[in-house]
């Protein structure tokens, strides 16, 4: 059993920061998220796309937030579970949580904090008869362990940034890499696109636009797939093929925990600290709905700043905490780092 003061549910940034500011309470975190790494919708979906309304940053890729989030935290050593869903929520008799994921992980905490961003992602998966057949046996959605395509022939299909990121990345791993998109062009960033240009030239990347998969094959492990371009239809010969046309996000089994929801949303106090109907748990970031609510990154880490304050006031009955500017009162990470302000310099001058 996993045990901690805040479980959060969801890796995004808003997660994230929740973990930064329990540390300053001396608060300990624990964060689920079904991905497999943390970042949620920007490290999945737009790693390299830019972000404008990040106070401090004219301009910040959202793959560079992450990393930055990631470090800010690092100091107050959080705990992961990637790559599993929370799925059962039992509130105990001494007010405690116990969470289950779908793999079976046990998590117990004091409070817990849905920080899902739009949920949990499902991938959008093409539309083709014997999917679910291959779905493990050579169809993959996501690349939890890119060594696991050592050697391999390796098809991916799509026309966005992971598409793209993955593709360069596999070529020095898979034996053979092709890309195939509907169009010929692609909606990524311009040095991604440009590599894939670089590397198709290069002969290490084989590409197939404009072109559509119509079908799957093979005797219990996918062994081909069957394409058409231009109106030809023909079989190529692979070991996984991966499609990546998104994520669709949905509240998942979240939705049958008790909360009171509204339009897809978990409705929140915002008058106070974010807390559900439920207390002791909470919802921040896009996941959660109250008037006047804006879905923003920067609202994100506000209502977690909030959210953080009331677990520890909830925690420590009748005991005042002063807040303090951390320029005045340091940090003190539970790894033993401290890091504050220079010391004023007392020195007569003559």
């Amino acid at each position: 059993m996993i045990t901690t003061d805040i479980l959060i549910i969801g890796a995004g940034p808003t997660g994230l920061f929740a973990v930064f500011e329990a540390g300053l309470l001396k608060l300990k975190c624990h964060i689920i998220d079904a991905l497999p790494q943390p970042g949620g919708q920007l490290t999945e979906l737009y790693p390299k796309k830019p972000i404008f309304d990040i106070p401090g940053f004219p301009s910040i890729n959202a793959g560079a937030l992450v990393d930055n989030l990631m470090e800010q935290i690092k100091q107050f050593q959080p705990g992961f579970t990637l790559g599993e869903t929370a799925q059962k929520l039992t509130k105990l008799e001494d007010g405690t949580f116990e969470v289950i994921t779908n793999k079976g992980t046990v998590h117990h905490a004091k409070a817990v904090a849905i920080a899902g961003g739009l949920g949990t992602f499902e991938p959008r998966k093409p539309v083709l008869d014997n999917l679910a057949d291959y779905e493990e046996n050579g169809v993959e959605y996501f690349i939890k362990e890119p060594e696991h395509f050592r050697n391999k022939k390796v098809v991916i299909a799509g026309g966005g940034d992971s598409a793209l990121d993955w593709s360069i990345f596999l070529t020095d791993i898979a034996s053979e890499v092709t890309l195939i998109h509907r169009r010929n062009e692609f909606r990524g960033a311009l040095d991604s696109v440009e590599k894939v240009q670089a590397l198709k030239d290069q002969g290490k990347i084989h590409m197939v636009t404009p072109a559509e998969v119509r079908g799957l094959k093979g005797d219990g492990k996918l062994t081909a797939i069957t394409v058409e371009k231009d109106g030809e239809i023909f079989d190529l010969e692979t070991d996984y093929f991966i499609p990546l046309f998104g994520l669709t996000p949905k509240l998942g089994d979240i939705a049958n925990w008790g909360l009171e929801i509204e339009k897809n949303a978990i409705v929140v106090n915002n008058a106070l600290d974010y807390q559900t109907n439920i207390p002791g748990v909470y919802a921040i970031g896009d996941v959660n709905t109250y008037p006047g609510k804006l879905k923003l990154i920067l609202c994100g880490f506000h209502e977690a700043t909030l959210m953080c304050q009331s677990v520890y006031n909830m925690l420590n009955p009748g005991k005042k905490f002063v807040l303090k500017y951390t320029t005045v009162s340091g940090i003190d990470g539970f790894d033993g780092s401290r890091k504050e302000a220079e010391k004023a310099v007392v020195k007569k001058i003559d």
